[in-house]
């Protein structure tokens, strides 16, 4: 069976794209129909786990989700999270800064949306915008984005100081799939809404963007804020990857409904 170990990268580990095939399905060589099965019992056990973090409400799960475009954020959001109560569950989405949170330091928009105990939230895209488009795009010189990374494993650290385990995983498509899935934006109109032109002028950068990744995992993943590299080429095989890190996650985090009021059991309603 599936161990998501396998795509956790180590604190101060060299990564190496070579190593980590888009296309891989270790555990589950039996294919789709065999992933599907498992998806539905997975989905079930990562329901149980959330109502017991929300019931608790002493903990708080922070889950970062990057990816080039058409990587496979929105569907694995989807699919993986189906099953789960809405009311303890929270996606954000961070896009283009506006000019009032340009007028802050970069984290300070991000802050404001970690969850609160008892909650897991998704960053659909994040904080390490800042050391990814920012630097391929040269929208800050180098002396400003190289000490964000810095910055960024100290802001993980505080929030895991204080109660939140954090996850941060890395779909890895191959750049093949990704002009399989633009030319999918396009021949299909249900799907061209989500085609931009600039999709293509990021898609000339793809080397630059993988190094830049490259480089944020390699300084970035830490024993409190591990990042995985998960194969996306087959979204069934994303979407069990992901849900089995999370299961593992909260498994170890380990959340207890807590202890009923004593004398429940004289209690007789009429």
């Amino acid at each position: 069976m599936l161990d998501p170990s396998i795509y956790r990268i180590p604190p101060n580990a060299r990564v190496d794209w070579s190593d980590h095939d888009p296309d891989a399905k270790t555990g589950f060589e039996g294919g789709k129909k065999q992933g599907k099965t498992a998806l539905t019992e997975m989905s079930k056990r990562l329901a149980e786990l959330q109502r017991r973090l929300w019931a608790e409400s002493k903990q708080s799960l922070l889950i970062i989700l990057q990816a080039t475009d058409t990587g496979g954020k929105d569907g694995t959001i989807r699919h993986v999270f189906r099953g789960v109560n809405p009311q303890g569950v929270h996606v954000r989405n961070f896009r283009v800064p506006s000019e009032w949170e340009l007028a802050h330091d970069y984290l300070w928009r991000v802050h404001q949306h970690v969850p609160e105990d008892g909650a897991i939230t998704v960053f659909n895209r994040s904080h390490y915008e800042d050391v990814l488009v920012v630097r391929v795009r040269g929208l800050a010189p180098e002396e400003v984005w190289s000490k964000r990374y810095h910055h960024i494993s100290e802001f993980e650290r505080m929030l895991a100081d204080e109660g939140t385990r954090i996850l941060k995983i890395y779909l890895n498509i191959s750049r093949e799939e990704q002009a399989e899935r633009l030319r999918a934006r396009l021949a299909e109109p249900d799907k061209n809404w989500k085609f931009r032109k600039g999709d293509l002028d990021d898609r000339e950068l793809w080397d630059d963007f993988r190094e830049a990744y490259k480089t944020a995992i390699e300084r970035t993943s830490t024993d409190h804020a591990p990042w995985y590299v998960v194969p996306a080429n087959r979204k069934w095989y994303r979407n069990l990857v992901v849900s089995s890190i999370l299961i593992d996650t909260l498994e170890d985090m380990d959340p207890r409904y807590p202890a009923p009021e004593e004398g429940l059991d004289e209690v007789v309603i009429t």
